[in-house]
């Protein structure tokens, strides 16, 4: 059913983690691409632990996302989300920026046992 695709593009935008009361959380994000003679500027979402793919990054960086593509329909008004389930920085020698903690090296992937099946959202 679900296909996955993929888009290379310079992050143009991150925005801050949205919590929800019910512990949903998600994240935004922008990515600009060449198509043609203009550029395209293309919103994602990653969704709960799928947040942290974007710390670390910056804007103007190269990346890689892949992402499926999710509708749904809320009170007669159609929705669609282009959600990431992966994210690589593009560039064969550059490493993440050095921060403190444990953070997930690039490119990072849903962990072992991840059942994907249990992402759908209400909205």
């Amino acid at each position: 059913m679900a296909q996955g695709f993929q888009l290379e593009g310079k992050i143009h935008l991150i925005n801050e983690v949205q919590t929800f009361p019910s512990g949903f959380s998600k994240r935004e994000f922008v990515v600009e691409t060449i198509d043609g003679q203009y550029p395209q500027m293309v919103k994602f979402e990653a969704v709960k632990e799928k947040t942290a793919f974007l710390d670390g990054l910056n804007t103007g960086d190269q990346v890689n996302v892949h992402f499926d593509i999710r509708g749904n329909e809320y009170q007669g008004k159609y929705y669609v989300n282009l959600n990431c389930w992966k994210l690589d920085r593009v560039g064969a020698g550059q490493a993440p920026p050095a921060a403190g903690g444990g953070e997930q090296p690039y490119p990072m992937e849903a962990p072992a046992g991840f059942d994907e099946s249990q992402e759908d959202i209400p909205f």
